[in-house]
C-alpha cells in the first residue's frame, strides 16, 4: 500500500516538474540559460584561449 502511494507521488512530482519546464512562460528564460556558454557578454567579453597555449600574435616558435 505504502510502495503504490510513493509510486503516485513521484509520478505526480514527475508530470508536475515537466509540466513546469515545458511551459511557455518559462522559454524564454531556458533559451537564454542555454546560450549563456555561447555569449561573449556572459563570459566578461573574454574570448576561449587558443590551441596549444599560443597567444594572439605569438608564432609558437
Amino acid at each position: 500500500m505504502i510502495s503504490g502511494l510513493i509510486t503516485a507521488v513521484l509520478f505526480a512530482a514527475f508530470v508536475a516538474i515537466t509540466l513546469w519546464a515545458w511551459s511557455t512562460r518559462n522559454r524564454e528564460r531556458f533559451r537564454e540559460a542555454a546560450r549563456l556558454a555561447l555569449d561573449e557578454d556572459a563570459a566578461g567579453g573574454r574570448q576561449a584561449p587558443s590551441c596549444c597555449g599560443v597567444r594572439d600574435g605569438e608564432t609558437g616558435r
